[in-house]
């Protein structure tokens, strides 16, 4: 079965050229040229990737994007801007978009980046895990308790609200406690090698994760090593 990927894009030329390519790439595609309809759209039915235009009519892109984050929708995003601006690139990370690309851009970089989001997020690789393989895999850490397969963190019973790419990231410094993690290396690990965003990317993704876990206990923390990266050190106060 083709992957099923909706274009959220106002400007008819570019959402006709996206449509085209990715139909071609073999994929399902959908179209809604605001973002009221996109959100209705996304919110009805279950696609493997959303590529979502930041300047919309009605709502916006990052109206668009907290609204279906906030309904618990984790489908990937790729943010589409036509503003240079690094702010609006850290404000879509934050919200929850998976990635992101400025205007002008030229179509095979996009396809090599749907093609990767898609790869990283595993769409199209099976149902769920059963809940008897679920409650195999969990970690307790200093108060937390990660549930690997189901994307989970909880404290005291209660859950932690983690994007995909905090849980990833939190669970790769779990595993490595006490020990320095590059930005390369999570970079790598939790984005693949073949993602061509920044590092900026695991700076935002850190910071957040950071305050969620400040906000909900105080045993597992993650320091900054400058210039290197990042550490998780537990009990500390």
């Amino acid at each position: 079965m083709p992957h099923n990927i909706l274009v959220i894009e106002d400007e008819p030329t570019l959402s006709r050229l996206l449509t085209y390519n990715l139909t071609q790439e073999g994929y399902a595609v959908d179209t809604a040229d605001n973002g009221g309809d996109g959100l209705l759209a996304a919110s009805g039915r279950k696609y493997d990737l959303i590529v979502l235009d930041i300047m919309l009519p009605g709502l916006n892109g990052f109206e668009v994007l907290t609204k279906l984050r906030q309904q618990g929708d984790r489908t990937p995003i790729i943010i589409l801007t036509a503003r240079n601006a690094e702010n609006d690139v850290v404000q879509g990370l934050k919200l929850g978009a998976d990635d992101y690309m400025t205007k002008p851009f030229g179509v095979a970089e996009l396809l090599a980046r749907v093609s990767a989001v898609l790869r990283r997020s595993g769409s199209g690789d099976g149902g769920a895990p059963s809940e008897e393989a679920a409650q195999e895999k969990v970690i307790a850490v200093g108060g937390l308790t990660i549930y690997p397969e189901k994307y989970e963190v909880s404290i005291g019973g209660e859950t932690i609200e983690l994007r995909p790419k905090e849980f990833e990231v939190l669970l790769y410094l779990v595993q490595r406690p006490g020990m320095v993690v590059t930005r390369d290396d999570l970079m790598n690990v939790v984005w693949g090698f073949d993602y061509v965003g920044g590092q900026r990317t695991v700076d935002v993704h850190v910071s957040s994760l950071r305050k969620k876990l400040e906000m909900n206990q105080q045993s597992v923390q993650i320091d900054s090593i400058r210039g290197v990266g990042y550490k998780l050190v537990i009990g500390k106060k």
